[in-house]
Formats: C-alpha cells, structure tokens, sequence
C-alpha cells in the first residue's frame, strides 16, 4: 500500500467510526507554522503526539517533582509517570465517547511540559520573583510554541496545542477531546496522590471520608473506574460531564487531599528550601546573563532578560536545578589540577 493512501485511510475510518462531536484529523485548523509537507502515514494528531514523547522536554518529566520532593523510593510518583497515567485515563474516556483518542493523547502528554522544577513550589518561586504569576500551562504552550527544538518549537496543530493550554485554568478548550484532558488531569492527580501519601504514611485508605468513599469506591483502582466510567455514561450532547452527585464527591475529594496532603507539613518540608534554590537561581542568571547555556543567549534580545532566565529555570529537571545551585553556590573540595 503507497504510504500516502495509509494516512488517507486513516482519516476516512475516523469519519466513520467517531462521533460527529469528534475532532477530525483532515479538519484540523492547522499547525501553528503552515507549509509543512503532511506525513505519508500519520494524521496530524499522531504526528503531534510523536512530536511531544520524542522532545527533550517530555523526557526531562521522569524528573520533576509530582507531589513530593525527591522521594526516597521507586514508585512515588513523577510528572512523567502523572502525564503518562492522565494519557490512558483520557484515551478510555474518548474511546469511550468514539472521539479522537490521538487527539486526547497528544493534549495529555504535552500538558504539563511547562512545569517548573519542584513542582507548584517552582510554580510559586517563579511567580514571586518575576512579580507576576507564572503558570504552568502558558509556559506548557512556550515549549512547544517557542522552546523546543532549540528554537523552532514542535509546531504541533492548533488543537493539540489549545488542548495544552486550556488542561486548567480559566481557558476551556474548544474540542471536546481537550475538556477530557482537562478532567483527566484531575482524575489522575487526586487519586494517585492518595497512593503516595498513603505511602508515605501520610494519611490511609480509610482516612478519606467515608461520605466520599461511598459514592467512589474504597479502593484506587474503584474510584478511577467509578470516575471514568461516570464521565462515558454522562457526556454527551457536546459536553464532558460527571453526575452531580460524582461530581460533588469528586470535589470533596479534592477538598480533603488539599487539607491532609498539598498543604501537609510533611509533605511539604522541603518546599521553602527548594523555593529558595529557584529564587536564588533567578538572581544569579539575571545579573550574569553570559553564564546561561550558548542556545539561550540568542533569546535575551527578543525575550529580555526576566523571560529568559524564567524559560531556562522552568525547563530544569529537579536534579539539575540542585546541581546548578550546588555548583553555584556551596563550595567545592580544592582538587589538583
């Protein structure tokens, strides 16, 4: 079969088999840069979804802090491990919806590319350093519009890139598949942040309300089932939606986890040191621009100087950014040259 008919093909079965609600390849509104020569063998979502996992920003996930900072142990969870867990749960939802799952994944893996460092701590750093708030989702869309490939960005379709922006905050995105992504996200955190905490000896399984546990399940595996489940029966008509009754319990959950875990003390004891790791970062780069990396450089006469230092800050691994301030800031055994 001539390559180019397999991407054709493609595109025909999605019109059969997709709901009319249903973001459809050979529709899309574009890349961001137009004139690109079409895959012979992909649709344009696939291709996007390529782009993201073969990025450096994606791989720079396996170390950025979820929840908990540097945790000692194998199975906490990562923003890598987040993205990939809010990525199926968003391919079951659309399946489920017969909309299009490589347009849900693609959102989903490139929606918290734009993290800092350290987590929302990196988040609140930033902010009070540049003196105006610095969110994750914008900065998701920099990588991928700007930052990538050193420069040139990923130049991803309009949709894959509005589904980014709009995984939260006040931006709801157009499609359909980007409101699951947007549900996902919420879905994956609030549960697997109960398996790390539990695991950390914060809080247990039977902590969590049992008001809540009722109408979810008593189990991490009850409560994603009951969530994704509740979001395929109750869509429709344009719209993703859970019941109100999942939905409120849903939001209690929520509530519960920021009061036993995001704001535990616990939890959080190292946020203050690692807040002052990227305060202390940002002052040092922005009076001493020619120490950033050679392919930042060029951007301080477009961008200014704030911007640049923030971009090159925020894409830090956790590690990296306690290396950088390490070799920056406490002093090294004399060695022999």
């Amino acid at each position: 079969m001539e390559p180019q008919i397999i991407r054709e093909r493609l595109e025909q079965e999605e019109h059969a088999r997709l709901s009319p609600y249903a973001a459809f390849s050979d529709r899309s509104r574009g890349r961001l840069r137009a004139g690109e020569t079409e895959s012979p063998a992909r649709t344009c979502f696939q291709r996007d979804t390529d782009r993201i996992t073969h990025s450096k920003a994606f791989r720079r996930l396996m170390h950025k802090t979820q929840v908990f900072l540097k945790p000692e142990g194998d199975h906490y969870r990562t923003r890598m491990t987040h993205t990939l867990e809010v990525a199926r749960i968003a391919r079951t939802i659309a399946r489920g919806l017969r909309l299009n799952e490589d347009l849900a994944e693609a959102q989903a893996l490139g929606h918290d590319l734009g993290h800092t460092p350290f987590g929302h701590a990196g988040e609140v750093a930033l902010t009070d350093v540049m003196g105006t708030p610095f969110r994750h989702n914008e900065q998701s869309l920099r990588v991928v519009d700007f930052l990538e490939n050193d420069g040139a960005g990923l130049n991803l379709t309009y949709e894959t890139r509005m589904g980014i922006l709009g995984h939260t905050g006040e931006r709801i995105p157009e499609t359909m598949e980007g409101r699951i992504v947007r549900l996902s996200d919420r879905i994956a955190y609030i549960n697997h942040d109960i398996d790390d905490a539990t695991r950390a000896g914060i809080l247990s399984n039977d902590d969590i309300p049992r008001a809540i546990s009722a109408v979810l399940g008593w189990t991490h595996r009850d409560r994603i089932n009951t969530l994704v489940v509740t979001a395929i029966e109750a869509s429709g008509g344009g719209e993703i939606r859970l019941t109100p009754e999942v939905q409120k319990a849903m939001d209690d959950l929520r509530t519960f986890m920021f009061e036993r875990v995001y704001h535990n003390p616990v939890a959080k004891a190292e946020e203050s040191k690692a807040k002052e790791i990227i305060r202390q970062l940002y002052r040092y780069y922005i009076n001493h621009p020619d120490k950033l990396p050679s392919d930042f450089r060029p951007q301080l006469d477009f961008e200014g100087m704030p911007r640049t230092v923030c971009d090159y800050i925020a894409g830090m691994s956790d590690n990296y950014a306690v290396d950088v301030f390490s070799r920056l800031f406490i002093p090294q055994g004399w060695q022999l040259r």
